[in-house]
């Protein structure tokens, strides 16, 4: 049972290096198998990790790799006998996956359970963009045990998973105070934290912004600032996680977190169903900076480069 047409477009790395040595390339899109869904995408995020996971040869990981880890669409064939993570599924519905290959694309095959019914209150390319960060923010307050009534710094708080973070935050109760340029203080308020702007003396600017104990340091900047402040600032080192910095955590006895770590790939898995019901509640958005086509992925790859794209950004077919 297929809606779908007979040739896709994807985008693949053939060679190990950065998004401009992509090719985008024509591809069957097989019917899909039991425990399969085939995906008309409408939206991929665009995450830093998409260019990373190429652009240095991987034990395990063979060229060709298919690019893109985050979609939203519309469910186009189904396997026999599949539901997927959400319940129920047909032809047509609105869907997004997380955690998938190849997500750059017109059209591909994902493991059902990885799909779930998409919030209607998102567009496409907010939702292709929801779980990724989404999940990165919520393991990032578990593992320090971020608590109502407590305030924690953010470095980073601007960011896509900064915003994501204040968010999941505020909603809890928690007090963040979160670092950002002075240009992007609006958007860390809007999302109910208190900015800070980095740079030398920081550490002072927050201990006059805090009035009592910082309780925990969630690092989203990766810079040597961010994690010297936390340290300077945070008396339980358990209780600072970086997902930029893992040497510095490796060295300073920090958390570091990653979506390829078995722990994490555990947690993100198991809070996907509580995001997408924040979502659909009106309660977690995702700001979104641009949408390019995509065709132009090397193209929005060089924006989220600079570190200032202002937003999400997506691929739309």
């Amino acid at each position: 049972m297929s809606v779908s047409t007979p040739r896709a477009r994807q985008w693949v790395a053939t060679a190990w290096g950065p998004p401009d040595s992509w090719e985008f390339v024509e591809h069957d899109t097989p019917s899909p198998q039991k425990g399969e869904v085939t995906i008309r995408v409408l939206a991929a995020g665009v995450n830093p990790a998409d260019a990373k996971h190429v652009a240095v040869p991987r034990t395990g990981l063979e060229l060709p790799v298919p690019i893109g880890y985050e979609v939203s669409g519309e469910v186009s064939a189904i396997g026999a006998d599949t539901r997927i993570g959400s319940g129920a599924v047909d032809i047509g519905d609105e869907v997004i996956a997380f955690r998938v290959r190849g997500g750059y694309a017109t059209e591909v095959n994902v493991p059902a359970e990885k799909v779930f019914a998409k919030p209607s209150t998102l567009t496409h390319p907010e939702a292709a963009n929801l779980l990724l960060v989404g999940t990165t923010a919520a393991e990032m307050l578990a593992v320090t045990g971020a608590a109502p009534g407590e305030t924690i710094l953010l470095h980073g708080a601007s960011g896509a998973v900064g915003m994501s973070v204040l968010q999941q935050a505020r909603l809890r109760g928690i007090r963040v105070i979160g670092t950002a340029s002075e240009t992007r203080f609006d958007e860390v308020r809007r999302f109910g934290g208190i900015p800070v702007e980095y740079g030398p003396g920081l550490a002072d600017r927050v201990r006059d912004l805090a009035g009592d104990l910082i309780a925990a340091a969630l690092d989203a900047a990766g810079t040597d600032e961010a994690v010297d402040v936390s340290l300077e600032l945070v008396r339980d080192r358990r209780r600072i996680v970086t997902i930029a910095a893992a040497g510095r955590a490796e060295a300073d006895g920090i958390t570091f977190i990653a979506g390829s770590m078995p722990a994490s790939a555990r947690f993100r898995d198991e809070v996907r169903s509580e995001l997408i019901a924040l979502a659909q509640n009106g309660d977690l958005v995702v700001p979104v900076a641009r949408a390019f086509p995509l065709d132009e992925a090397p193209a929005a790859h060089r924006l989220l480069a600079t570190g200032h794209p202002g937003g999400k950004l997506a691929l739309v077919p």
